[in-house]
């Protein structure tokens, strides 16, 4: 799988709330483009940004799966829903 191939969206340097606001966003301009696999950057660090994806990826009815890259664990490859 080459990630460098699917929509990805960089969470560095943002806080915990414009984290998701972003990710809310993105998934849903996804969605509109009809692209169903898309990658989250969330770096490595102490996992703040990476618990809050994880948090808001498992309450959404949007996802249909998601895990961390096996190639670069600071980044997680999310699939989406078809409508």
């Amino acid at each position: 799988m080459i990630l460098s191939s699917y929509p990805t969206l960089d969470l560095h340097g943002f806080d915990r709330e414009y984290a998701m606001y972003r990710v809310d966003e993105f998934i849903n301009d996804s969605l509109k483009q009809k692209k169903y696999t898309i990658v989250v950057i969330h770096g490595m660090g102490e996992g703040i940004l990476r618990n809050s994806l994880y948090n808001y990826l498992k309450k959404s009815k949007k996802v249909l799966d998601y895990h961390t890259d096996p190639v670069n664990t600071g980044s997680t490859i999310i699939r989406l829903i078809k409508k």
